[in-house]
């Protein structure tokens, strides 16, 4: 009789839903503790190694269309506009260091992955702007 009182009265109360959950709490808590320690105290040595060849990145395909250099030799940097047929990237800017007209070229044939004399044929249909200011 005594404890079918109290089992009214904790059935009322819905308390015998919120007692367990302290100790699914507790073992909770403690399970994930032992997976935490299994994972801080592993060996950080991997074994795998991910190969990367260089030659495999695809540059995107883009045929430069015309290449305006902008030489300014006070502040001795010069800034080259390079117009694609991309859909992508229609128009891209540069800004090198240098003023002399070979190493321009050179610098723009390195960032383009163009050779010297496409360079040299893309800049010669544009007008070369130089500021002396």
């Amino acid at each position: 009789m005594l404890q079918s009182r109290w089992f009214k009265i904790l059935r009322s109360l819905g308390l015998e839903f919120w007692l367990p959950l302290p100790l699914l709490g507790l073992a909770f808590w403690l399970g994930c503790g032992f997976v935490m320690d299994g994972v801080l105290t592993r060996s950080h040595q991997t074994m795998r190694y991910l190969k990367v060849d260089a030659q495999l990145t695809k540059q995107p395909n883009r045929t430069v269309l015309s290449i305006q250099p902008e030489i300014n030799k006070r502040l001795g940097i010069s800034r080259v506009k390079v117009k694609t047929d991309s859909p992508v990237v229609k128009e891209l800017q540069f800004e090198f260091f240098v003023t002399d007209l070979t190493q321009l070229e050179a610098a723009i044939s390195q960032e383009l992955g163009l050779p010297v004399e496409d360079v040299r044929k893309l800049m010669q249909h544009q007008p070369l702007r130089r500021i002396q200011n």
